[in-house]
């Protein structure tokens, strides 16, 4: 059950706006989010939830998505995520800001299965500046947003494909708008 969960959280851009988080929801995600492993159990890491239209305008209008498609608008107009959940580092508990990206992933990752359980989908987003986010929303200096995650209700399809004999990973999609993702084999990836 849970590799189907993995191979259903995928990298969403497209959006049924019409579903909308509430406070609740999104909290309760950083609630499984709190239980994750932390380096040296230092827990420096803090949330900012976004379910209102103006804060989630907000973080829309100061992220960059699908940078391997820089000819496209993504998400399209009218497809937008209608939640968000910044992971910032609380400087005050540790400043050093390179030490705790696993921590980062582990939570961001952790958040992601808790949607994909829900019938959800989102997207982790480092495209931004950081500055810009914290002004945006009002944040204090000492809370450095290191990773910015989308939510909604996925509105596209993504096909999982083999990486070909040319070794390209990078996504694309096609002229019906289906989004691929090629994956490396197992057998390439485990060391003999």
């Amino acid at each position: 059950m849970l590799k189907d969960l993995i191979i259903k959280n995928r990298s969403y851009r497209g959006y049924d706006e019409s579903y909308t988080f509430d406070r609740e929801q999104l909290t309760e995600y950083v609630d499984g989010a709190r239980f994750c492993a932390s380096s040296v159990n230092i827990q420096p890491l803090k949330y900012f939830i976004a379910w209102e239209k103006a804060d989630v305008d907000i973080i829309q209008s100061r992220i960059k998505w699908a940078r391997q498609l820089p000819h496209m608008t993504l998400p399209h107009p009218g497809m937008c995520p209608t939640g968000f959940i910044v992971i910032c580092q609380d400087k005050t508990v540790s400043d050093n800001l390179n030490r705790f990206m696993k921590d980062i992933g582990i939570a961001a990752q952790t958040i992601l299965l808790m949607a994909v359980e829900d019938g959800l989908g989102g997207c982790m987003i480092g495209n931004f500046d950081a500055g810009d986010i914290r002004e945006g929303l009002g944040l204090p200096e000492h809370l450095q947003p290191m990773l910015v995650i989308a939510l909604g209700k996925p509105a596209e399809t993504i096909i999982l494909t083999d990486v070909g004999a040319d070794g390209n990973t990078a996504y694309y999609r096609d002229e019906n708008d289906i989004h691929y993702v090629p994956k490396r084999s197992l057998e390439e990836l485990l060391i003999n």
